[in-house]
């Protein structure tokens, strides 16, 4: 008797799922279709955005050796078509890159615009870096007020780019003819235990130099005195 309830059972369970793949069966197909699809496309975006990032990185690499081979206006239309079209940390770091290249032929103020530009879009350490670039390709030239509206946000005391903000603000000063102000700031920096070992040697240096009065004209080296003619018999008249 169990054999027949079994089969019984069986037998409902079929038809009933029957009934519901009649009802409900293209559903399913439809649905496990749009499944098997959504996978494919993703493996395929994944591939592509692979791929993007392998371009992106072979024409940064070759930009890069442009530029290291003396050819920076190559290098800097190359990594400004990169920053047009290589996605996301590629493009920002191809900017940054475009402004070195110009910077090294020559360019300043080209170079200067995209430094601040790239500064300008917000705190990332890229955007940083620019900053900093951009602060010391004008020290030379641009007031101390502007440097420290640049450097505003590199100078808190939780920034980790504080020490090279106040170096070169001391380097500003040093070259505005604020000599005894400069070597106060070398001086502390040279004493910042939190600052670089590099950056603390430096100005050590600098201190040291300012302190010394080496600041100072001391003169020309005299021009060497001119060779005494030699006689015809190869010595030299006395």
């Amino acid at each position: 008797m169990s054999d027949i309830f079994h089969e019984v059972e069986e037998e409902v369970r079929r038809e009933r799922f029957e009934k519901l793949w009649k009802k409900y069966g293209d559903y399913a197909i439809a649905a496990l279709a749009v499944v098997a699809i959504g996978i494919a496309g993703y493996k395929f975006w994944q591939r592509y955005e692979v791929q993007q990032h392998m371009n992106a990185s072979h024409a940064f690499n070759a930009a890069q050796q442009a530029l290291g081979a003396g050819n920076g206006t190559a290098a800097a239309a190359s990594l400004a078509d990169l920053a047009k079209n290589a996605p996301g940390g590629y493009a920002t770091m191809a900017r940054l890159a475009e402004a070195d290249a110009l910077y090294a032929s020559d360019k300043r103020g080209e170079a200067i615009s995209l430094y601040r530009a790239i500064a300008a879009k917000d705190d990332s350490p890229v955007a940083n870096v620019a900053r900093i670039r951009a602060a010391w390709a004008t020290v030379g030239s641009a007031p101390k007020a502007e440097l420290e509206t640049l450097l505003a946000p590199l100078t808190n005391p939780t920034s980790a780019w504080r020490f090279v903000a106040r170096e070169i603000l001391a380097y500003c000063d040093y070259h505005a003819g604020a000599l005894q102000l400069a070597q106060g700031e070398y001086e502390t920096l040279a004493a910042e235990t939190g600052a670089s070992q590099g950056l603390r040697a430096r100005a050590r240096a600098m201190a040291t130099f300012l302190k010394a009065g080496g600041d100072k004209e001391f003169g020309t080296v005299p021009p060497p005195a001119p060779e005494q003619p030699a006689n015809p018999k190869g010595q030299i008249t006395p």
